[in-house]
C-alpha cells in the first residue's frame, strides 16, 4: 500500500507513467496547441474518431517544446496504411523500406505512418546490418523504441494536449542531450544516416551527443558508404539547411563523418580563399533560414562547389581552352565526381550551370547581350551569385551593385538603365564615347603562337 502510495506521487510530480510511458501535460511541456498545423490536427481527430490511436510525432514535437517552429509535421497511428487511405479525400499510399501514407491538404502534406515492430531476422538486411525493407507494423511502445533518439520519440495527442514520453526524451530536451534509444552501435548499422542526424540535432539544439552515442561515430564512419546516394543527398540537404550549416560541417569533420558526402569539401576548406567563400555561402544560408524564408538547394550546392568548379576553369584555360567551353569542361568533371557519392538532381544541376556559366557574361556590360541575359530563368539567381562573389572580394562591388539595381528594376527601369549603357565610355578603355574602328587586316603567320583571348559576350 505504501509502495503504491509512493508511486502515485512520483506519478503526479513527474507526469503520469504506465508500463514506462509517461503523460506529461499542457504546463509541463509547453506547447501552444495554436501553433500546431490544423492538418495535422484534422488528421489526428479524424483517425481517432475513426477508433484509431494517433499522435503527431517527432521531430514537430520536439522543435514545439524547444520553442522552434518546425517545418513539417507527422502522425503516427494505429491504423494500417490500407486503413488511413479511405478516409482522406487526396491521400496515397508511398514507401518501399516502410510504407506510409501522403495526406495532402493543398500545399501541406501530413506523412501519416503506421506504428512499427521492433526488428526481426526476417527483415531484409544488407551484408552491413543496414535495413533494406521494414514493413512489420507493431504497438504505441513498439514504435517508440524503434524510434532513433528519445528527443525524437515523443508523440503529442491535440485532443488531451498531452506529451507521451517512453524513454524520458522530454527530460533530455531539457538538457539539450542527443542520446541513442538502445545500444548505439546496433541502430547505426541498421540505419548509418543515423550518425548524420545525431550530429545535426547536437548542433540544432546547441547540445551534445551523449557518451555512448558519440563513441562508435569515427569507428563506423565508414558505413556511411553504403547509404543510397540519394538518400545521403536528402540528410545533406537537411544538414545544410538547418540554420546551423557551418557549424554542422565543422562537427562532421571533427567526428570524421564528412567523407562520401562532399568529396571536394575538403580540398575547397584547405585552400586559400576557399574556406572564406564557404563561410560567407553559409552565413547567408542560415540567415535565411532563421528569417524563415527559402533556401534554393541548386543555388546552396552551386556555392559550395563554386571554389573547386572555378580553379578547374583557370587551369584549363592555362592549357589553352578557352572561357565558356572550358567552364562547361570545369563544371562537369567536378559535378561528375560529386554524383558518385551525392545525387545531385538533374534538375538542380542544370540550375547550378546556369548560374556559373553566366558568371563570366557579368565583366562586360553590352546592353545586346544584357537583353538575352534578363530572360535567362535563372538570371535573378545568378546576381544574387554575384552578390556573394562580390562580398568575398572575387568581384568589383559597384559593378555588382549595378548587376542587382538593373534585376531589381522594372521594365521600363532596365530600359533605362541599359540606354545610358550606350552613353558610356567603352568599359576597359579610358576614353570618351565609343567611335567604331577599323580593323587592320593581318597575314596568317601574325596570329601563330597567340593565345586565344579570355571569353566575352
Amino acid at each position: 500500500m505504501i509502495t503504491d502510495t509512493i508511486k502515485r506521487f512520483v506519478g503526479q510530480l513527474f507526469g503520469q507513467r504506465s508500463n514506462g510511458m509517461q503523460r506529461i501535460s499542457r504546463d509541463k511541456h509547453g506547447i501552444d496547441r495554436r501553433n500546431v498545423s490544423r492538418h495535422a490536427i484534422k488528421v489526428c481527430e479524424v483517425l481517432q474518431h475513426e477508433g484509431y490511436q494517433a499522435y503527431i510525432v517527432g521531430g514537430a514535437v520536439r522543435d514545439l517544446i524547444v520553442g522552434l517552429e518546425p517545418k513539417d509535421f507527422d502522425v503516427a497511428t494505429n491504423a494500417t496504411p490500407e486503413q488511413v487511405r479511405p478516409l482522406f479525400r487526396r491521400a496515397r499510399i508511398i514507401g518501399r523500406r516502410f510504407q506510409l501514407v501522403h495526406v495532402v491538404f493543398g500545399q501541406e502534406i501530413i506523412e501519416t505512418s503506421t506504428f512499427r515492430a521492433p526488428a526481426s531476422e526476417s527483415q531484409a538486411t544488407d551484408e552491413n546490418g543496414r535495413i533494406l525493407r521494414d514493413n512489420e507494423f507493431g504497438t504505441h511502445a513498439q514504435d517508440a523504441a524503434r524510434r532513433d533518439f528519445t528527443i525524437n520519440a515523443l508523440y503529442y495527442d491535440p485532443t488531451t494536449e498531452e506529451v507521451i514520453d517512453y524513454h524520458q526524451g522530454v527530460e533530455d530536451l531539457k538538457h539539450r542531450v542527443v542520446r541513442m534509444i538502445g545500444d548505439p552501435r546496433t541502430r547505426y548499422r541498421e540505419d548509418p544516416v543515423r550518425m548524420l542526424r545525431a550530429v545535426r540535432f547536437a548542433v540544432k539544439l546547441n547540445g551534445k551527443i551523449d557518451a555512448a552515442s558519440q563513441e562508435p561515430l569515427q569507428s563506423m564512419a565508414e558505413l556511411i558508404e553504403n547509404v543510397p546516394a540519394s538518400r545521403l543527398f536528402d540528410e545533406m540537404l537537411k544538414l545544410l539547411t538547418c540554420g546551423h550549416a557551418m557549424d554542422c560541417l565543422q562537427r562532421l569533420r571533427q567526428d570524421g563523418l564528412h567523407h562520401g558526402m562532399l568529396p571536394l569539401l575538403d580540398v575547397v576548406l584547405e585552400q586559400p580563399g576557399g574556406e572564406a567563400f564557404i563561410e560567407l555561402a553559409l552565413d547567408r544560408t542560415d540567415h535565411r533560414v532563421r528569417a524563415g524564408k527559402t533556401v534554393s538547394p541548386s543555388f546552396l550546392f552551386a556555392a559550395l562547389l563554386w571554389h573547386q568548379v572555378e580553379l578547374r576553369w583557370q587551369q584549363l584555360q592555362a592549357q589553352g581552352e578557352t572561357g565558356i567551353p572550358a567552364l562547361m569542361q570545369a563544371a562537369d568533371s567536378v559535378l561528375d565526381e560529386q554524383t558518385e557519392k551525392l545525387a545531385i538532381q538533374k534538375r538542380f544541376s542544370a540550375d547550378m550551370r546556369e548560374i556559373w556559366f553566366m558568371q563570366p557574361r557579368f565583366d562586360r556590360r553590352l546592353p545586346k547581350s544584357i537583353w538575352r541575359m534578363i530572360e535567362q530563368p535563372r538570371f535573378r539567381a545568378a546576381v544574387d551569385f554575384l552578390q556573394l562573389r562580390a562580398a568575398a572580394g572575387a568581384f568589383d562591388s559597384v559593378l555588382a551593385q549595378w548587376w542587382m539595381d538593373l534585376a531589381n528594376a522594372d521594365d521600363s527601369g532596365k530600359a533605362d538603365m541599359i540606354e545610358e549603357l550606350n552613353h558610356l565610355p567603352r568599359e576597359g578603355s579610358v576614353g570618351a564615347p565609343r567611335t567604331r574602328t577599323r580593323r587592320r587586316r593581318r597575314s596568317p603567320t601574325a596570329v601563330v603562337g597567340q593565345q586565344d583571348a579570355p571569353f566575352v559576350e
